[in-house]
């Protein structure tokens, strides 16, 4: 059965009738102005042709004509579009003889804007030529290009001997557009200056005038007053327009495609064809602050500079969702700039430019014409995503999407990315790649853009087979019953006594981190992992343990207090370094998130009464259950589409049900899904589990299991099996929900067999320790250690210690395992819980 309807782009575009009348026009007599103008760019003369054949060819009186031909032909266009009505009914100006071209930014939209123009002014349909376009920016970019192609004399020459008009003068809406011209004007001046001009010009002039509209998502998606009179402007009676083309490289309203499309040529084939860029971007990646993900764009862009592309000046572009974020960011580049390269800021600030629609922004937009320039200072732009068209920059190999929402939609990710793909002269035969550092949970978004297909439900399931190395194992068990008792705790008026378990809960820590990011190459899927050390930020013991004594003497003089009299600061040492060797710490020192901790630990609280339910065991003898008796897995072939994972081996084509293995096979091969949706585990001795496949839910989960199957990890690991959400290994626990006793059960995602040790593992999100999820969570910690606790007391055959975890700790988690010393690691995420 369907699982969901998808449509590609492709299948959506209309068809123009092949057919014309010659008695009306003859295209065959432009063939050679089109080789002149077009060169070997097939798809500009093939968009020129198409639109000329709807205009000129006789077949349609407006946009609905067509719309109506395509809606009967195309089965597609029935599946999406209940009915035709339904169809006409998104048709943004049916009843004119509109259309829209998609052309991917740095394609040469210009040549085919020209080429129409031309062709319509020498046939004699139309007298003047309007060119609207949604910034000065792309207003002087057009002029310039159109007006050097006017004085190209062999342009000129190849033209029919009969054309109306061979000469066409460029100008802006300040003068009178009279016959012949071609007008180039920002819509916005259209309004604001030059509104006599146009109505002078065009008032009742409509028929015989070409309206060509560039960067045309900003009509279907006006994102201001001045933008939404765009639309009121072309469909204005008093001017009667009749001919219009609408081009774009990002032809999308939200996440919907144009629907009056008659010819494209897309983001993929322009990167197919060596036109532009090709684009890597972040699959996976483990950044768990914002200074190491600046750290990360930093040495990708000094990569660029000294390695990768060092015959031009690389630029770096981060964007962000709105001018008041963009100001922000811009500040902490130049902070990050300053204190990385060991300048002061003012030269820091030399190196960035910022450039919004702001008032105090708009002197730094002419400098954008020059930071290409190897002697321009300028090597990182920071941006707001909807304003940056009209942008010839060439040296572009960074692209840092900084938030999800300048970067949520496949028109925000395909104006984003059309900013990096210009190739420049040096690279002319390259394809050089431009990188995207984007958060790696946006990556299905910007394979989308590429990849859209249909999607059909099947079901592939996981569960143990029989492997010769046998990584079965059992796992001890306590059953319990559920009692509801009162506990209260009161208020306290007088001094706490800080500290009574007299050390401080902190994390597992390291003064420098691997991270590595997995980058994804679009077209081809080619996956690379880069690996960076991160420095961590760290403190010194006698430093941290100064600034809690002072925050405590401050504290006392506030409320009358005498805690810094009972907490020297060589107390305060002796707790932080008894805190540091409890997490079997090697650095002698404080990173920044202990810090905190230690900050948390000296707090003063008010303690709250509370109430809670208390879950006993029946029996005190444990029994076994053994990973042979789990249930089987499924996941729908569509969730593998969004984010869900099959990590298989050798194994898993040889063992297990035909029809499995069957779909198994099948989905090696579709190469339409996400990279990440099958990953293969290349070396079966390192894919220690029992179960013939291992699911992954999401992305957590998916680096976790990549980390198990690691060589450098597996060696230390005698098996482990992803447990089922439901029904295998059930842990029960209770906790408050407002005011009421809830009581539920959850069953850990991993089971890790290290010897005769058991490690147990929860997967969480990083945030996932925040509010209501939080307390949750705190409790789940809680009585999970508690039974396993209990279990380590019953039985003396294996040992078993419950970890939670989130990403940010994986790296330190998987060192520990390494080293052996798992039994006293503690992650940032479980820490933050028992704060």
């Amino acid at each position: 059965m369907l699982d969901r309807q998808t449509f590609q782009n492709k299948d959506l575009v209309l068809k123009v009738s092949p057919n014309y009348d010659p008695n009306r026009f003859d295209p065959n007599k432009y063939e050679a102005f089109l080789d002149a103008l077009c060169e070997n760019r097939e798809y500009q003369k093939e968009a020129i042709r198409e639109t000329l054949r709807y205009f000129l060819g006789g077949e349609y009186k407006n946009l609905k004509d067509l719309a109506e031909e395509n809606y009967h032909r195309n089965p597609k266009l029935h599946e999406k579009y209940s009915s035709l009505e339904d169809f006409i009914s998104h048709l943004q100006l049916p009843d004119k003889l509109s259309c829209s071209l998609e052309h991917a930014t740095a394609t040469g939209k210009s040549y085919v804007m020209y080429g129409i123009a031309r062709i319509m002014l020498a046939e004699g349909v139309v007298d003047r030529v309007l060119v609207l376009c949604p910034s000065n920016t792309i207003e002087t970019g057009l002029t310039e290009k159109f007006r050097s192609r006017s004085t190209d004399r062999t342009l000129k020459d190849l033209l029919p001997p009969d054309s109306k008009v061979t000469n066409p003068r460029i100008i802006n809406a300040s003068n009178t557009i009279q016959k012949g011209n071609i007008c180039i004007e920002n819509i916005h001046a259209t309004y604001i200056n030059t509104k006599s001009a146009i109505e002078d010009s065009l008032v009742g002039k409509g028929e015989r005038t070409l309206v060509l509209n560039d960067e045309a998502h900003h009509l279907m998606s006006p994102s201001d007053t001045a933008l939404k009179k765009w639309k009121e402007f072309l469909l204005d009676p008093k001017y009667g327009f009749k001919y219009i083309v609408n081009l774009s490289g990002t032809c999308y309203i939200g996440n919907d495609y144009f629907t009056d499309v008659i010819h494209r040529f897309s983001l993929k084939d322009s990167i197919e064809e060596k036109f532009v860029k090709s684009i890597r971007y972040v699959a996976e990646d483990s950044s768990g602050s914002e200074d190491e993900k600046f750290q990360k764009i930093y040495e990708n862009h000094i990569e660029n500079k000294k390695i990768k592309y060092r015959k031009v000046k690389p630029i770096t572009i981060l964007v962000t969702k709105n001018i008041a974020a963009c100001k922000r960011l811009t500040d902490k580049v130049i902070a990050f700039l300053s204190k990385k390269e060991k300048i002061s800021k003012d030269n820091a600030a030399k190196k960035v430019l910022i450039v919004t629609s702001a008032n105090e922004h708009k002197n730094n937009i002419p400098t954008l014409q020059r930071v290409d320039d190897k002697d321009n200072s300028v090597e990182w732009i920071t941006s707001v995503s909807m304003l940056s068209e009209g942008w010839d920059i060439k040296n572009v190999f960074q692209i840092v999407p900084h938030e999800e929402r300048a970067f949520n939609s496949k028109l925000l990710i395909a104006q984003v990315l059309g900013r990096g793909l210009r190739i420049p002269e040096v690279y002319k035969g390259e394809q050089p790649v431009v990188t995207v550092f984007n958060h790696d949970k946006w990556s299905s978004s910007i394979k989308h853009l590429v990849d859209e297909v249909l999607e059909i439900e099947k079901r592939i399931h996981s569960y143990p087979v029989k492997k010769k190395e046998d990584y079965d194992f059992d796992l001890h068990q306590i059953d319990y019953e559920k009692v509801i008792d009162e506990i209260k705790k009161y208020p306290k008026e007088d001094e706490f006594e800080l500290l009574k378990k007299g050390y401080i809960t902190y994390s597992s820590q390291d003064k420098i981190i691997k991270k590595g990011t997995i980058y994804v190459t679009v077209i081809t899927g080619i996956q690379e992992e880069k690996e960076y050390y991160i420095p961590q930020t760290m403190y010194q013991v006698e430093d941290v343990a100064i600034d809690i004594f002072n925050r405590l003497c401050a504290f006392d003089m506030d409320a009358g207090t005498t805690y810094s009299k009972k907490w020297a600061k060589k107390k305060i040492a002796e707790i932080i370094h008894s805190s540091l060797k409890a997490v079997n710490d090697k650095t002698g020192m404080v990173n920044k998130e202990n810090y905190q901790k230690t900050i948390q630990a000296f707090g003063v609280i008010e303690r709250k009464s509370s109430t809670f339910p208390r879950i006993v065991p029946k029996s005190k003898e444990p029994y076994k259950i053994s990973t042979k008796s789990m249930n089987k897995n499924s996941v729908g072939v569509g969730t593998l589409r969004r984010d869900s994972t099959v990590f298989w081996d050798d194994y898993s084509v040889t063992l297990g049900e035909a029809e499995d293995i069957k779909l198994l096979k099948e989905l090696d091969e579709d190469e339409s899904l996400p990279k990440s949706a099958m990953i293969r585990v290349e070396n079966r001795y390192n894919f220690k589990t029992p179960l013939n496949i291992v699911l992954a839910a999401y992305e957590p989960e998916r680096k976790f299991i990549k980390g198990l199957v690691k060589e450098e990890n597996a060696k230390g690991i005698d098996a482990w099996i992803k447990s089922l959400d439901v029904g295998f290994y059930k842990i029960d626990y209770s906790w408050r929900k407002g005011e009421h006793p809830k009581q539920g059960s959850f069953n850990p995602d991993f089971f890790i067999k290290v010897g005769n040790d058991i490690l147990i593992v929860e997967i969480k999100d990083d945030k996932a320790f925040e509010g209501s999820a939080g307390e949750e969570n705190k409790k789940k910690l809680k009585y999970a250690g508690e039974h396993f606790d209990r279990l380590n007391g019953l039985e003396n055959e294996q040992r078993y210690y419950f970890k939670f975890l989130s990403p940010m700790s994986y790296d330190l988690f998987f060192k520990a395992l390494r080293e052996k010393s798992y039994r006293d690691f503690k992650s940032e995420f479980e820490a933050r819980l028992e704060e």
